[in-house]
């Protein structure tokens, strides 16, 4: 058995490697300076745990399957490991559908540093006329008394450009961190969504259906006797055979007390007398 974060999955079959995945995707790269608590915020995204110490040269991609407003999306993580600056950003730049920047609060420096990482994306956006989703994340607010960062400075550069602007700490609530990560994935939904092709509006001209001929002028058109479309009724009418199939029957008239000669009706087999 291998393992996603939170939920146990089968070791999939060589077939099923090559298959797509059923599930929309969403792709969150996490970018930011060491020590700005990165690795933290994926870990406590995915296992709701808070690990403290992490390698800041290791750098992975986490997947999870989660339920964003009753919907299920697969959230793929990259924790990136940039030496405090961009440096072979076509990595991530490629890969991603959203971004979350993050920096502490508690250290100036790396508040800093985002300005490089959000200038790289917005120039990266701005080559392939892309908009994409970014979350500016002010990390470590359960430090509050070391700050060196204003919460008016973080929405400022976020304002900037044109990204989302949250506060967090890796190390309080579980739900505060979840929701900067659902959020991404709405956005990239909503991305998604304005980005759909348009499909073409047909209009059709409404025109008057054809009725059927009525049988006055079917008679009259084969010679026969005239009968009125008011003396049959819609269960009679349906019934009445085809001119093709129809049989000519002759039909005499007698009354004993008429001396004149008894008139003949030509009608079409199927019709009934009334």
């Amino acid at each position: 058995m291998s393992s996603m974060f939170g939920k146990p999955r089968a070791t999939p079959s060589a077939t099923d490697r090559h298959l797509p995945s059923l599930l929309p995707e969403c792709n969150v790269a996490i970018l930011g300076c060491r020590g700005s608590g990165k690795s933290a915020l994926t870990v406590k995204f995915l296992t709701k745990r808070f690990i403290s110490e992490y390698d800041p040269n290791l750098e992975d991609t986490y997947t999870s399957e989660e339920t964003v407003d009753q919907q299920p999306v697969l959230m793929k993580v990259m924790d990136t490991a940039d030496q405090d600056v961009p440096v072979n950003c076509e990595r991530y730049l490629n890969w991603a559908s959203a971004f979350m920047v993050v920096y502490s609060i508690d250290n100036k420096r790396s508040f800093e540093g985002c300005h490089q990482y959000l200038d790289t994306i917005s120039l990266h956006a701005k080559g392939i006329q892309h908009d994409y989703p970014i979350l500016l994340l002010g990390n470590k607010l359960d430090l509050e008394q070391y700050r060196q960062v204003t919460k008016a400075e973080g929405v400022s550069l976020a304002a900037k450009h044109g990204c989302l602007f949250y506060e967090v700490s890796a190390c309080l609530e579980f739900k505060a961190v979840q929701h900067v990560f659902h959020e991404a994935a709405r956005e990239v939904r909503r991305e998604m969504e304005r980005n759909l092709p348009v499909r073409p509006l047909f209009i059709t001209e409404e025109r008057p259906f054809l009725h059927l001929a009525a049988p006055t002028a079917m008679a009259s058109k084969h010679g026969l006797a005239s009968c009125t479309l008011n003396t049959l009724s819609t269960v009679n009418y349906k019934e009445i055979p085809s001119v093709a199939q129809a049989k000519l029957v002759t039909v005499k008239s007698s009354r004993a007390q008429s001396k004149r000669k008894a008139p003949t009706l030509t009608l079409l087999k199927g019709f009934k007398i009334f």
